[in-house]
């Protein structure tokens, strides 16, 4: 991800000026310089200067979300992003995790990146939840007194039914305007089934050929954001090879989306890779930037509801994209958008954040839901899948228990309604 010698400059690009501090989770919650961006970068200079990897310095680099608030906040141009990613991977090397720790890390990375393994939980946990043991296993406390971590894992799955499989192509409807591949990912494509279905609908619907390679697999966010350097290469030159023989690659997750257009820096030291990274990179573009550049030709059909749009962090900060998914959203007839206050505060997903770090993840995802909830919004529109199931289990728990009081649904699902003429009672039946 980028060399040792590298490191010094980065760090000197801060001048500890403090206007990342408002924009830090973190440092809102809390308000300890240590666990703000100005903060961890001076423990990273320490720690450059010979300081130890101590739990306490470790506590607070894993306390950060990675959001990217603060790159996008910053005077100076520090890349806080490259920082942390690689401090991280420094940690992985060094630094000896508790017993408990690792058995949960190792728990998350041999599950989450790994789509097969997600399909084959499908099934008992969708009995699970059909049943209704986990309301009983909820109620009970059991898992919290175990692992704060399982707890949060099993809170956060979605309520699952039928996963309906994409094929290998789907054709463009009328002239064909591009070829296109499209990422499926690995929680969007077990645990999201229908955004995955709605992307290829609406990109086909707008003249472009989708292509859905079966070779795919994890995409290599979540490792490359835990400084798992090793393990995201791999993953990320699987799918470089995936999706070479394509024009442009849609992604329809934020993580992934931001995770793929750093390739180049990933690869960067691979000379077999090295371009073949920066060319996929460069060809990368999320759904809703890819729409925009490519202009409507789909007939937009009213779709009476009220949304609220959440930036997901890797796609304002890490990407900016901003306007495009509103612009969509606003091409809508009869459709009213409503901003969340502090849009640009993380909800406490980042990821695995809301799994290793439960307590501040549900902090965060309590603010957020409330800010949602201010919106009067009917539907809360989101474009990443851990955003989405983070902010309903927030939304779930303000209700008492009685469900979420809002349908959260994907920035395609919402387009694909309105381009198949679907009314909004699509989104309304989501609420229980």
């Amino acid at each position: 991800m980028g060399a040792p010698e590298e490191l010094p400059k980065l760090l000197n690009d801060c001048v500890h000026c403090g206007f990342c501090l408002p924009t830090c989770p973190t440092y809102v919650l809390w308000g300890e310089e240590m666990d703000s961006p100005r903060g961890r970068i001076h423990l990273m200079q320490q720690h450059q200067e010979g300081a130890p990897l101590s739990d306490a310095m470790v506590g607070h680099f894993d306390a950060c979300l990675g959001c990217m608030a603060c790159v996008t906040s910053c005077p100076s141009g520090v890349q806080y992003n490259r920082l942390i990613e690689m401090t991280r991977a420094e940690v992985e090397r060094e630094h000896p995790r508790s017993a408990a720790d690792r058995a949960i890390r190792e728990m998350i990375f041999s599950l989450f990146p790994y789509p097969r393994r997600l399909r084959a939980l499908r099934g008992p946990l969708r009995l699970y939840q059909r049943t209704g043991l986990d309301r009983l296993v909820r109620r009970s406390g059991v898992l919290e007194r175990l692992s704060p971590s399982l707890a949060a894992m099993e809170r956060l799955a979605p309520p699952l039914g039928k996963a309906p499989r994409l094929p290998g192509f789907v054709a463009a409807r009328g002239e064909r305007r591009a070829t296109v591949g499209m990422l499926t990912g690995c929680v969007q494509r077990e645990f999201f089934p229908g955004v995955n279905a709605a992307t290829a609908r609406v990109l086909a619907m707008e003249g472009c050929d989708v292509v859905i390679p079966k070779s795919q697999g994890c995409c290599g966010a979540l490792s490359l954001h835990s400084g798992r350097e090793d393990e995201a290469r791999a993953f990320a030159r699987r799918t470089i090879a995936a999706f070479e023989r394509v024009e442009v690659v849609v992604v329809n997750a934020a993580g992934c989306g931001s995770s793929m257009k750093e390739y180049a820096d990933l690869l960067a030291d691979e000379p077999a890779w090295a371009g073949r990274a920066e060319a996929l990179s460069a060809r990368t573009r999320d759904l809703a930037e890819y729409l925009v550049e490519l202009g409507p030709r789909a007939e937009r059909r009213p779709l009476p509801v009220t949304v609220a749009y959440h930036d997901a962090c890797h796609l304002a900060h890490a990407q900016g994209v901003r306007a495009q998914p509103r612009a969509l959203l606003a091409g809508i007839p009869e459709l009213t958008v409503r901003e969340i206050t502090d849009p640009g505060v993380c909800c406490g997903s980042a990821g695995t954040y809301n799994l290793l770090q439960p307590e501040a993840a549900a902090q965060l995802g309590d603010r957020k839901a409330a800010n949602v909830r201010d919106t009067g919004a009917e539907v809360l529109v989101a474009a990443n899948p851990g955003c989405s199931m983070q902010i309903a289990d927030a939304l779930g728990r303000q209700s008492g228990g009685k469900g979420v009081p809002m349908a959260v649904a994907h920035t395609a699902e919402v387009l694909d309604a309105s381009l198949r003429g679907l009314g909004p009672e699509v989104f309304r039946a989501r609420t229980s």
